[in-house]
């Protein structure tokens, strides 16, 4: 709380008239800024779409299911890449707190001709237990048996990892050794043993999302994006940003599953 007042305190006051003045000229940054936003997001739509010809199958909470069944009936489907690898006991935090919107916006973009669902590398046994764990109710299928993740930019595999010839977020990266380390308070170390994993393994799963169309029965890829790419779909995020203290994160991460904070209820496991 000391460290809190303090900061607090340490910021630039001033009169209402002053703050006026400097929002008024912070809203033209922040109009120019939407409308650039709006220009983005015509860029993404008129990208060439790519066909997916590759049969890819994943288990559902109703079955085995084609990458065309995943739209459920509807001409266009968002796939969050959640990562939950299959060694994971537990999905990456990161990935849940974005995950922990997807309820509502589920609903809604249902009714709009799009289908929104996670997708992740973990049986269905553990996503279906996770599910009840975290209360979610948006359709996450599971790509266990195919190469789905891999082909979509967020599964490395080892040889990958080691050799250098992963590419993630369109840049190929460097190699890591077997013996590579990271350090016990590297957010790496941190998210795995929430995890339930070892720090390699953590990371040859990766977050992303990927837009997909079905016309005339064929699936179409239209977009996709990774990392920081994600931060406009990280809720929190956007709340933060317009906080006193912003994302006030000097400390490095500081988030946990909704189940994990001190004074929620205990979390269980992601097991059945």
């Amino acid at each position: 709380m000391d460290t809190q007042t303090s900061t607090l305190t340490r910021h630039r006051l001033g009169t209402r008239d002053e703050w006026l003045a400097e929002r008024t000229r912070l809203l033209r940054k922040e109009k120019a800024l939407t409308r650039r936003g709006d220009a983005l997001a015509r860029e993404r739509q008129a990208l060439p779409w790519v066909r997916v010809d590759k049969a890819y199958r994943f288990d559902t909470e109703a079955g085995s299911a084609s990458l065309a069944e995943l739209f459920d009936g509807r001409s266009q489907l968002l796939v969050y890449h959640m990562m939950f690898g299959p060694d994971y006991t537990a999905p990456c935090p990161s990935c849940a707190s974005i995950a922990d919107g997807f309820n509502g916006f589920a609903l809604h973009l249902a009714h709009h001709d799009v289908t929104l669902m996670a997708v992740s590398r973990a049986p269905i046994a553990k996503l279906r237990a996770c599910r009840r764990r975290m209360g979610w109710t948006f359709p996450w299928a599971s790509s266990h048996a195919s190469d789905f993740n891999a082909d979509f930019g967020v599964a490395i595999g080892e040889d990958e990892q080691r050799g250098g010839g992963a590419e993630y977020n369109y840049r190929r990266e460097t190699g890591m050794p077997p013996g590579a380390r990271f350090g016990s308070e590297h957010p790496v170390t941190q998210f795995a043993n929430m995890c339930g994993t070892d720090p390699l393994t953590y990371i040859r799963e990766r977050p992303g999302m990927s837009a997909f169309v079905l016309e005339d029965g064929v699936v179409y890829h239209t977009y996709s994006t990774y990392a920081r790419g994600l931060d406009a779909l990280w809720g929190m995020y956007q709340w933060l940003d317009r906080a006193p203290l912003g994302r006030n994160e000097a400390d490095g991460p500081w988030w946990r599953r909704h189940d994990e904070y001190v004074g929620a209820t205990p979390a269980g496991c992601c097991h059945e």
